[in-house]
């Protein structure tokens, strides 16, 4: 026992003395005493929940805001280009606050004028508004006579389930002759000239104002019109429209548009015409503050012949949403019926068959604003055209070509450049200027593109001179388009260029005095082949404002 003692005492005294001689050889490592605990577990301090929002940064970009103003005072009593008028249309997407007025008016032409604009309920939750227009002139070439009457009534009620309701109805009778025969000593009964059109039509839709728990925005509309003219002839259109839009987080969404076009043509003793196009138009959604994507597909039956268009678009900002770059590569049907070709050119012959317009158009453009005042656009496209209508004079001996025949163009390739430069001072001053250059190529069948402008301009100035005191004016021209010679050889129509101008200013809070100038540089233009416009001609009256509730 003592004697292993002895040697536990003996190995205590080595190991000492190495542990002094490792500590004196190691001159950097600092002495330190280390205590050992019994373990004890305890549970990790539970992490609290932060409920503190960190507050959003401040937007300092000045929005650029567009927005049009109606003006129920100054109107043009007719466009130069067509013989119809260029009276104010009324923003039917706009508001009326117990704004009412009469506007009286007579012309150099024989030009009586009268426009009426009333509205009623309380603009929020409810309104109707009620808007009438009638023009005629007689201008000094025989028959070159035109009138034309609308009445339009919009109205919108909001339910209490966040619905809004909105219904219209429109009738329009436009009237005019085919005076552009040659030469003029040619005779033709009154009957045998007259050309007028009446337009019966109603719409009724609906949209929720706020999108639904599931992100849902719907916009329902149905529209039927009867349209027909002086001799028997009737056409009606039902247009059917089921958009649907979802949205995904604050990023995505998806679209869908069902659109169903009827028409049916029904000549005067002749077999009716169906003509018929719906499509189905699915689309994805990207949005941010700069960047706007559609990307999609337009699945389109014509007349039961399947077609597949394109639905891509793209806009692409800065952070300040002072530029922003646009392309796109989209396609549509266009339909062609009887009320559209009288739209754009009224001394034409009914329409033996309707072909409806494909079309397929690829651009590139941009948009934006300097400072706050000077907005920007341009935008560069090819498009192609499928059974594109022209319009081309009736040649046949003894009609003296004063009756347009609608011709159908297989094949047309367009390609277009235009652009647009505005400058808006608050409510006082604006300008803005338009420019469009097309040129037509790759014609199949025609030997040009019969009565379609190469090139047009536009401007449109708005001034607030004074407190009462208002000025407008509009400049705007074109290049000749391509017509037919009675030889069939291809001919161009002089170029326009025109401008017409008003003044209306306050004599009392309720009554106004305005006049309008037209064609003052008293220039003789065709828009269309053997027609004439009228020369220089003005009109003046009275406007009464009453119910204001400012």
């Amino acid at each position: 026992m003592k004697g292993y003692m002895h040697k536990i005492i003996f190995v205590s005294i080595i190991l000492v003395a190495a542990g002094m001689v490792a500590q004196a050889q190691d001159t950097t490592k600092k002495r330190s005493v280390n205590i050992t605990s019994t373990f004890k577990p305890v549970l990790r301090e539970a992490a609290k929940i932060n409920f503190n929002a960190n507050p959003p940064s401040a937007d300092t970009a000045k929005p650029v805001l567009k927005y049009e103003i109606p003006d129920q005072s100054l109107s043009f009593a007719y466009q130069p280009g067509s013989l119809r008028p260029l009276a104010l249309q009324i923003d039917t997407g706009g508001r009326w606050d117990n704004s009412n007025y009469i506007k009286l008016g007579f012309g150099s032409l024989r030009t009586p004028y009268l426009q009426t604009g009333f509205s009623f309920g309380d603009g929020k939750t409810m309104g109707v508004n009620i808007y009438a227009k009638h023009v005629s002139s007689d201008g000094p070439k025989p028959f070159q006579k035109f009138n034309t009457t609308k009445v339009k009534l919009d109205a919108f009620f909001q339910t209490p389930k966040k619905l809004e309701w909105d219904a219209g109805l429109e009738m329009k009778q436009d009237g005019t002759y085919k005076y552009g025969f040659q030469p003029e000593t040619l005779s033709f009964p009154r009957d045998s000239l007259k050309q007028n059109f009446q337009t019966f039509g109603g719409s009724i839709g609906f949209h929720n104002i706020n999108p639904t728990p599931l992100g849902l925005s719907y916009s329902p509309l149905i529209k039927i019109n009867v349209f027909s003219d002086n001799r028997k002839n009737s056409e009606s259109n039902t247009v059917i429209d089921l958009p649907l839009e979802k949205t995904i987080g604050q990023t995505f969404g998806a679209k869908i548009d069902l659109n169903f076009d009827l028409t049916r043509l029904s000549p005067k003793s002749k077999s009716a015409v169906n003509n018929t196009s719906y499509s189905i138009a699915p689309s994805l959604l990207f949005k941010t503050p700069n960047i706007n994507i559609q990307a999609g597909i337009r699945p389109s039956w014509d007349n039961k012949i399947f077609k597949m268009f394109p639905n891509i678009m793209a806009d692409i900002g800065t952070e300040d949403s002072r530029f922003t770059f646009q392309a796109g590569w989209i396609g549509y049907i266009r339909k062609t019926t009887y009320q559209y070709l009288a739209s754009k050119n009224p001394w034409l012959w009914l329409p033996s068959s309707l072909n409806n317009t494909w079309i397929e158009e690829r651009y590139a453009g941009f948009k934006g604003s300097v400072g706050d005042f000077f907005s920007y656009s341009a935008k560069a496209g090819f498009s192609k055209l499928n059974n594109q209508p022209l319009f081309v004079n009736d040649t046949t001996p003894g009609l003296g070509g004063k009756s347009f025949v609608v011709v159908n163009e297989p094949q047309l390739k367009v390609f277009t450049i235009g652009g647009e430069l505005g400058f808006t001072l608050q409510e006082k001053f604006s300008m803005i200027t338009s420019l469009d250059i097309n040129q037509y190529s790759h014609l199949a069948v025609n030997k040009a593109a019969w009565g379609l402008l190469p090139i047009e301009f536009n401007t449109a100035i708005r001034l607030q001179a004074m407190k009462d005191l208002w000025f407008k004016a509009d400049v705007f021209g074109w290049t000749g388009p391509k017509y037919m010679r009675p030889d069939g050889n291809m001919g161009t129509l002089k170029g326009a260029f025109d401008m017409n101008a008003g003044l209306e200013f306050r004599i009392t809070p309720y009554i106004n005095i305005w006049t309008q100038f037209n064609n003052i540089l008293n220039r003789q233009y065709q828009r269309w082949n053997q027609y004439p416009v009228y020369g220089f001609n003005f009109l003046g009256g009275v406007v009464f404002s009453f119910n204001q509730k400012n």
